[in-house]
């Protein structure tokens, strides 16, 4: 059953795109030395002057200790593409507070996508559920704006297929890549995946985390309903999810930057702090 996000979330689709501009102009703020795109030129090598090479590109340094007049050459990198992966299953649509999961994942994905497409960096987007979404990188926003529009209709009954996605997007990624998981993580199987594909790639996890789950945590006997599949459980709290000082230890050795993102507090922030301080999408390709 097809539900829209505007059943909870009063945006219409123009005060969608406003709020999505809105969290990316936030997410590029006081970020010149941007940390969605690398410099312009990068420096190659110094080599000997020749007739027609610009002055203004001549090495002093270098040309003050050969006693040899001597000009910088630059190339241009390559843009990193980024890949939203945005979890479209059904644990993310339940929520205990006025936003789920699935309502802010969608928005975040709208932010990064917007402050990518501002550094010239294209954008894909790839659904993680059953529903078949696979955009590859683009920079028109027009396209990005229709894919979101898109990710607003939701199934709440689809399963979690992270770690599939991310087996099949790993060869298909030639280049260096920025990877961009926005999910519950409600499938340990996936912690495999995005490791390997760590080792390769820029990746990060935002872990989109109800209150209440964390709060289950500490329970005792829990007797439940299992979102994707209608199975009912009964369980204790702890044992519920995946532990996550053991997640922060294999994602940090799968090289993976992870961010829990609660969804009863301000995200715009703690967003824009975690990119600039770990200098994510800066880091240009090759």
């Amino acid at each position: 059953m097809q539900y829209k996000i505007d059943n909870v979330d009063t945006l219409d689709s123009r005060q969608f795109a406003i709020a999505v501009r809105s969290l990316a102009d936030s997410l590029s703020y006081g970020t010149d030395a941007s940390p969605f795109l690398g410099s312009g030129t990068e420096y190659v090598q110094s080599r000997i002057y020749q007739p027609g090479d610009p002055v203004r590109s001549i090495d002093w340094r270098v040309t003050a200790r050969t006693n040899k007049f001597h000009v910088k050459e630059f190339e241009t990198p390559k843009r990193m593409p980024c890949y939203l992966l945005v979890d479209t299953s059904a644990s993310m649509t339940i929520s205990s507070t006025r936003r789920s999961k699935y309502e802010l994942a969608v928005y975040i994905a709208g932010g990064l996508g917007f402050a990518c497409l501002d550094r010239i960096s294209p954008v894909a987007v790839v659904g993680v559920g059953e529903t078949e979404l696979r955009y590859t990188p683009s920079l028109s926003r027009d396209k990005i704006l229709q894919w979101l529009y898109k990710l607003r209709q939701y199934n709440v009954r689809e399963k979690t297929e992270l770690a599939e996605r991310l087996r099949k997007l790993a060869p298909l990624l030639l280049n260096r890549s920025l990877i961009i998981v926005l999910s519950d993580l409600h499938q340990p199987e996936a912690i495999v995946p995005l490791k390997r594909m760590g080792q390769q790639h820029d990746v990060v996890l935002l872990q989109l985390m109800d209150p209440a789950e964390k709060r289950l945590a500490g329970a005792g006997f829990v007797r439940a309903r299992e979102a994707e599949t209608g199975r009912p459980i009964t369980t204790r709290g702890k044992k519920m999810g995946i532990d996550q000082e053991t997640l922060k230890q294999e994602l940090k050795r799968g090289r993976v930057d992870h961010l829990v993102v609660p969804t009863d507090q301000p995200i715009a922030y703690r967003l824009r702090h975690f990119f600039k301080s770990r200098g994510l999408l800066g880091r240009g390709a090759r």
